[in-house]
């Protein structure tokens, strides 16, 4: 397998000891990141909104602490780039949408707030999609601009990707959080459903919408996730499973169910073969992986998903009603044509097939807890896209690999481990219900095995 290497990381996780040590401060690491934004950002243009004055005196004020022996938090002097879904009291939210240019809500999105409580400096607003499912910004891939960077955290993504931040903050409801670290060489994390707070965070399908993180290393991600579910909670969920300063220790998971997907079917040859020798590495380091070629109860369950997969759409745009029929009714072709679709989608969809739905997603939610402990898997892995980044910057790429951990809501990593022709497409564990904790544990275990 050829390793991925991205040049361009820029780790917080890995100068915090040196900021302690005085090493280091937290204004130097922002003008490093600072001056990879000036270098590359006119190419990348993975932000809408920028504050770098107040991003040097929040790190100042970092640097103080740290000095004094005050540290805030485990995010303390950490830059981070919002997702432009998302609240900032300090800078407009407007959701690649002229419907909502120059708009504000005047306060911090929760997971925002927790941040900025713990000391962290909010660089600027990253570029979405379209409310986070419409058309795409003019962000480019950062390893080939060409090639699109990912949707909808697009911004998130490819400013992680390209060392302008260690960590940012995007969204997922089918695949717009591991998706985009795929292709831009990043660790993306979906926690499980609910596990981080989404308050302030613009709607689209509430049962499956999850607060996502993208960064440099999977302690940068980790941190961050962390910090905000101890810094502000999750109403009716609690905290996410395993919230700490640091890395769970690594675990070398005991058996992997591979799933296919029907995204197997679209993946080229040269990626096909990067994933089985990255498959083949976990099980020369003792890993069983089982799959459906050889067990009939994995097999039963690939079918289950692909049966009903496609209803994952549907929950989707019955849930976005609220309120974008209101806002197709507002502003017209101000909102964008595939968001103006599903709202025409939505409408033909009655309350019984949306309760048919749910009781599908149910159903096969209960098979996949059930398999994994059937066969004893402690994960599922496969891939997390169908390949590196396609070329083009109107087509975000196939989602094949990641609606399904949507749909289950369960846990998820994107792990920057394989290249294909100088390009990443990441490794995905996916991971149990409320077990995030535990996965991060397993990932830690395979970013420390890689070749």
């Amino acid at each position: 397998m050829t390793a991925w290497r991205n040049p361009n990381v820029v780790s917080f996780a890995q100068a915090v000891s040196r900021f302690v040590s005085g090493k280091d401060t937290p204004r130097d690491f922002l003008e490093r990141c600072i001056a990879n934004i000036d270098k590359k950002e006119q190419q990348v243009q993975a932000f809408v909104t920028l504050n770098l004055e107040a991003a040097r005196k929040a790190a100042d004020a970092s640097g103080k602490r740290y000095k004094a022996g005050q540290v805030l938090s485990m995010v303390d002097g950490c830059p981070v780039g919002i997702k432009d879904i998302m609240a900032t009291s300090d800078m407009p939210t407007q959701m690649n949408s002229p419907a909502f240019k120059g708009w504000n809500s005047g306060q911090d999105a929760a997971c925002v707030y927790a941040l900025r409580r713990g000391g962290a400096i909010i660089l600027g607003k990253t570029v979405t999609t379209e409310f986070a499912i419409g058309y795409s910004g003019p962000t480019t891939n950062p390893f080939d601009a060409a090639r699109t960077p990912g949707g909808s955290s697009s911004g998130t993504a490819a400013g992680v990707g390209a060392g302008m931040m260690p960590v940012g903050l995007g969204t997922q409801t089918q695949g717009s959080t591991l998706r985009p670290a795929s292709y831009c060489g990043a660790v993306g994390f979906k926690p499980t459903l609910g596990a981080l707070n989404m308050a302030g965070v613009h709607p689209l399908s509430a049962t499956n919408d999850h607060l996502g993180v993208i960064g440099a290393t999977l302690e940068d991600v980790w941190r961050v996730a962390s910090q905000i579910s101890l810094g502000v909670g999750s109403p009716g969920f609690g905290f996410l499973d395993g919230a700490a300063a640091n890395l769970p220790a690594p675990i070398k998971p005991r058996k992997l169910i591979r799933r296919y997907t029907r995204g197997w079917d679209e993946t080229d040859a040269e990626t096909k073969a990067a994933y089985e020798s990255a498959q083949q590495s976990l099980q020369d380091a003792g890993v069983e992986v089982v799959s459906k070629t050889d067990d009939p109860r994995v097999a039963a369950f690939e079918a289950a998903m692909e049966r009903d997969i496609d209803s994952a759409l549907d929950i989707v745009a019955y849930e976005m009603q609220w309120p974008f029929q209101d806002m197709v009714a507002r502003h017209g072709d101000a909102i964008g044509e595939r968001i103006r679709g599903l709202m025409v989608r939505a409408q033909q969809i009655t309350p019984a097939d949306y309760l048919a739905m749910l009781e599908k997603r149910r159903a096969i939610r209960a098979h996949a807890m059930e398999l994994a402990r059937a066969v004893g898997a402690d994960a599922y892995v496969t891939l997390a896209a169908s390949g590196p980044a396609p070329q083009g910057l109107t087509h975000s790429g196939s989602r094949s690999f990641i609606v399904p951990g949507s749909w289950l809501g369960f846990p998820a990593f994107a792990l920057p481990l394989m290249a294909v022709h100088g390009l990443p497409p990441d490794l995905q564990l996916l991971g149990l219900d409320r077990q995030d904790g535990r996965l991060c544990a397993h990932a830690h275990w395979v970013m420390q095995s890689r070749p």
